[in-house]
């Protein structure tokens, strides 16, 4: 099945590589050239990945990122000229899957895509196997019991222990900033500090990890947030 991309990109001639090239290789891809338009082509759209440009008329590619995560769970991938370190922080906290750095290689672009695009395909049959529960390696969660069993053993959860172990275990592989975790889980309106998120993270730890102190399933990404590893 051709798989659907949009390309969000003000540089009429990048934007114009990046869809041959794209296209050459079996993809159907639209393309915008402002973050407006990019926004709702995005939110409409039926599409498998995004490749954003940072840098964008109206709405910039890292509010472009927040806003299509907030709604779709796709691969999402950003381009940018820069090469500051806290820009790539940036985007992976707003929940980038990936970034590439211009200039760069035609056939690099379509590669990663590929490989994106292979990864979630691999994660959402996994979803698609049992729906209400997510298994990875020693750890079974039971979303419509809501229990978790860690090498067999039930363990105990809150209700929001639970509900933050579920999402990021449902989204793995991806970085989550405090602030993403505390609106999903807590709410936009919720009265509180978004610091409830570390010390929930720190009790999630000592239930699930053999080692808190060396978690192999819930990491820190310093600067960014916390990724769900599998």
């Amino acid at each position: 099945m051709t798989k659907n991309i949009l390309v969000v990109e003000d540089d009429t001639s990048i934007a114009e590589l990046q869809r041959d090239y794209l296209e050459i290789n079996g993809f159907r891809v639209d393309v915008e050239r402002s973050g407006s338009a990019g926004l709702a082509k995005a939110l409409e759209g039926d599409y498998d990945l995004i490749i954003l440009d940072v840098m964008l008329p109206h709405v910039d590619g890292f509010e472009l990122c927040k806003q299509i995560r907030s709604r779709k769970d796709i691969p999402i991938l950003m381009v940018t000229a820069k090469k500051e370190e806290i820009d790539k922080i940036r985007g992976f906290g707003l929940g980038a899957d990936d970034y590439v750095i211009k200039p760069f290689s035609p056939g690099e672009l379509v590669a990663r895509v590929k490989a994106h695009l292979a990864r979630y395909e691999r994660l959402l049959g996994g979803r698609e196997q049992r729906n209400d529960e997510i298994l990875i390696r020693g750890l079974r969660i039971d979303k419509a019991s809501r229990r978790v069993y860690v090498n067999g053993q039930e363990m105990p959860f809150t209700t929001k222990e639970f509900d933050l172990l579920a999402f990021l275990a449902a989204h793995p592989n991806r970085v989550f900033s405090k602030e993403h975790l505390f609106e999903r889980i807590w709410g936009l309106d919720s009265a509180g500090d978004i610091s409830t998120v570390t010390v929930h993270i720190r009790k999630l730890r000592e239930k699930v990890e053999a080692d808190p102190s060396h978690p192999q399933y819930i990491e820190t990404v310093w600067g960014a947030g916390y990724r769900f590893t599998v």
